[in-house]
């Protein structure tokens, strides 16, 4: 990680507005209703302060069981790890000024959206890209890292994560997952 600023210590991260986050149901008329408004009910300082993280949705299996809001009650009492067995996670990341992930492997699919800022995707291999605000990368099992290019303002990205079967390189080897100095941030917390 390189240095910061300053540590982020709540979300969202100075400087950057908050983020709500709208939940849709139905009520006894089958008509949709939105049944929640709010800023997400997980959030996890990582990187020691380097980032915050906040999940916007998880869900366990696919399909999804949406039948008495199985998938509402997993979302609430379920902080995920990097990702869901089976299953998915919505997380918003705020990257503080300048501040640069370690480099890992989430076993999963990865999707990944700028929100605000101008950040740096770098592959193991060295290639990377410059993305800007509404850019996407799809990440399918890459060794890689993040670094908000903005000197003096917080960025923030969007990733979707959906898990994948066992992976072979073309290679041959089955590649495993590794969170390097991201360990701890991701922990399963049950």
């Amino acid at each position: 990680m390189s240095a910061t600023k300053g540590a982020i210590t709540k979300f969202p991260a100075d400087g950057l507005r908050p983020a709500r986050r709208f939940i849709s149901g139905h009520n006894k008329e089958g008509q949709g209703i939105f049944i929640g408004d709010d800023d997400g009910e997980h959030h996890r300082i990582m990187v020691e302060g380097g980032a915050v993280a906040n999940i916007i949705y998880s869900t366990a299996g696919n399909p999804v069981d949406m039948n008495d809001d199985k998938d509402l009650k997993f979302a609430k009492e379920n902080e995920p790890a990097i990702h869901v067995a089976n299953g998915s996670v919505a997380r918003l990341i705020d990257f503080a000024p300048g501040m640069e992930s370690p480099i890992h492997r989430a076993m999963s699919i990865d999707y990944g959206v700028v929100i605000e800022g101008k950040f740096l995707l770098s592959l193991d291999s060295g290639e990377s890209k410059i993305m800007l605000p509404g850019d996407c990368s799809v990440n399918r099992g890459c060794m890689h890292k993040w670094k908000n290019l903005e000197e003096d303002k917080a960025g923030r990205m969007l990733f979707i994560l959906l898990d994948v079967e066992p992976y072979k390189a073309p290679n041959g080897e089955v590649l495993k997952e590794f969170l390097g100095d991201l360990e701890g941030d991701y922990a399963d917390l049950h």
